[in-house]
């Protein structure tokens, strides 16, 4: 599953970096980086079910938890880190079918031309993704399949913290 991950990471980066929504440097941010596993778990049973039905949403709203969990870093992070699962705050404020809009609108508050934006970023890159899964010829339902799974929410969290910090102003130059 390293070479899919590896193949993700650097498709979402070529793109992201095309459309200008990255910086050439990514971030390093392990405050938010430590909080992945915590988040996958829980998030994990949702996406999993979401997924045969709806695989661009299962893959896209990790996107958008990468999103918001920058949006928390840079806010107040002694008080969302003390959160006991982030992801679960998350989808607990309007459900999860509504996880992606309540993150738009509500949490990082972007105003309507950023909020479609948003949406079209997401959905593009969540498409991507799939279609990189897809071509993988693995079983559904195996180990493998539910590694590669875990290997493009694992992508898509760290590319949506990218794009929200890049957002926010902070840009990795070297110094």
């Amino acid at each position: 599953m390293d070479n899919l991950e590896e193949q993700i990471h650097n498709d979402l980066r070529q793109y992201l970096l095309s459309v200008k929504e990255i910086d050439a440097r990514l971030p390093e941010c392990p405050d938010v980086e430590g909080k992945w596993e915590t988040i996958a778990n829980a998030y994990i049973p949702d996406g999993v079910r979401e997924f045969q039905n709806y695989p661009l949403a299962s893959l896209g709203w990790m996107m958008y938890i990468g999103m918001a969990v920058a949006k928390m870093w840079d806010d107040d992070w002694q008080y969302y880190a003390a959160k006991e699962n982030l992801y679960v705050y998350l989808r607990d404020k309007r459900g999860y079918d509504a996880m992606d809009e309540y993150i738009r609108r509500d949490f990082l508050k972007l105003p309507a031309k950023d909020f479609s934006a948003a949406e079209e970023l997401v959905s593009e890159c969540a498409s991507r993704v799939h279609n990189a899964l897809m071509h993988q010829s693995i079983e559904p339902g195996t180990k493998e399949a539910f590694l590669g799974y875990v290997a493009c929410l694992h992508q898509l969290y760290l590319f949506g913290v990218a794009i929200q910090l890049k957002r926010m102003g902070y840009h990795m130059t070297r110094i």
